[in-house]
């Protein structure tokens, strides 16, 4: 059966956390920057979200343009929906000078400590049903429906509490944005040398690489996108996410070639073992 999901490599992490960091850039463009606000821009990109999954689970095999796609659009969802759990229409959130976050409510404002345990014990659920189901956790492995569905799910779910911890580590533990993300680069090296001793499984080590790489992409995206005041680069959501996107674009258009070439003498082999 053709493989649904790509090969797990270190242009697969560079690829991640690229499209991590584009979905927080471009989350906080549409809800704060456009003024959409939390509410509907959640609304709008879970939207977004279905449709992309709907268009790679019916996909016959890995295509990179739609897992790169799908992955974004979970990181965008995910950015505004942990805002809209965890922020209110406190000064605290609100631009000087801003009275609403947008039309409709104006956040849940559960905080992060509140937010992030109810969206471990959605993403721990997400685990257990899918161990009750025997499938394998093993992303080269996934080639069924339900098995796929089931890692979207834990993807979306792990995207939206990456995002809680990146805000947390840049507003909230006085370590700043850049501190922020130097500090989970260093968990993420620390992970790249357990893989290497095989103390833990790289199953385990996997699925925690892939939940720390979103709140790298939330702080390093904060850090380009907010004031210097606040320690950032100030170079906007705007110009930060076209600079990203084309950078996500020209990653997935050389993932695209590559594999191609790849699958060219798996091809030539195929035919000629049939004929």
């Amino acid at each position: 059966m053709p493989r649904k999901l790509p090969e797990v490599t270190l242009a697969f992490w560079i690829m991640k956390i690229a499209a991590t960091t584009l979905g927080e850039t471009a989350g906080d463009l549409f809800a704060q920057t456009l003024k959409l606000g939390y509410f509907l821009t959640t609304i709008a990109l879970f939207l977004v979200f279905v449709v992309t999954l709907v268009v790679q689970l019916r996909s016959k095999q890995y295509n990179p343009f739609f897992y790169w796609t799908v992955i974004l659009s979970t990181s965008m969802a995910g950015t505004t929906m942990s805002d809209f759990m965890n922020r209110d229409a406190s000064g605290t959130y609100l631009s000087p000078g801003a009275t609403s976050l947008g039309w409709g409510p104006q956040g849940l404002g559960l905080g992060y400590p509140v937010g992030a345990a109810i969206l471990i014990s959605i993403l721990i659920a997400v685990f257990v049903l899918w161990k009750s189901t025997g499938m394998t956790f093993v992303i080269r492995d996934i080639v069924t429906f339900r098995a796929e569905a089931l890692f979207w799910s834990a993807i979306l779910v792990s995207n939206t509490l990456g995002t809680s911890m990146g805000d947390f580590l840049s507003d909230s533990s006085g370590l700043g944005y850049a501190g922020g993300a130097l500090l989970i680069t260093g968990l993420l090296a620390g992970l790249l040398a357990l893989m290497r001793v095989r103390v833990v499984p790289n199953v385990l080590l996997f699925w925690i690489a892939f939940v720390l790489t979103r709140p790298l992409g939330a702080t390093a995206g904060d850090f380009l996108t907010k004031p210097l005041a606040k320690g950032g680069l100030d170079l906007g959501t705007m110009g930060s996410s076209a600079v990203l996107l084309a950078v996500l674009g020209g990653l997935v258009g050389y993932a695209h070639v590559r594999d191609r070439r790849n699958s060219a003498p798996r091809n030539e082999v195929l035919a000629k073992s049939s004929g």
